[in-house]
């Protein structure tokens, strides 16, 4: 299967993490791309873009624009921030299609589980499972 978009921003980012040999490295590394992520609008900050089964809060805004999608997102906890601004730049600007094509087993080439606690572990998860719903609801509606 030829890599698209997605899978390779996978592997840009697991060479990205690959540099550091120590974890607190990787770990200050997520935080110092946490630090890059754009503010979200206190008016996307809702209930309805709140991620349920995260530790923190977590809010994904996502958008549709010349038929990609795009997302913004904020969170109260540094290394959380670090993490949804790996999943932006995974997700964002791509079609529906292109998302939904994507297997999500593909992320464990970050070895993100060797860096972050399980609880985090399930926030990626239900943060990934609402990309694509969102995903999944502007497919249905093409």
């Amino acid at each position: 299967m030829p890599q698209n978009k997605i899978s390779k921003e996978i592997k840009q980012l697991a060479d990205e993490l690959e540099l550091f040999d120590d974890v607190m490295d990787k770990y200050e590394y997520i935080i110092e791309l946490g630090r890059a992520l754009h503010v979200l609008n206190e008016k996307y900050k809702t209930t309805t873009n709140l991620v349920q089964g995260c530790q923190s809060q977590v809010w994904l805004h996502e958008y549709e624009k010349e038929g990609k999608l795009y997302f913004e997102a904020d969170s109260d906890a540094l290394i959380v921030k670090g993490l949804v601004q790996i999943l932006i730049r995974i997700y964002s600007a791509h079609s529906s299609k292109e998302i939904l094509d994507i297997n999500t087993a593909l992320l464990e080439e970050l070895h993100l589980s060797e860096i972050i606690s399980s609880g985090r572990q399930n926030g990626i998860a239900s943060m990934i499972q609402k990309i694509y719903t969102y995903a999944r609801q502007d497919n249905d509606k093409k």
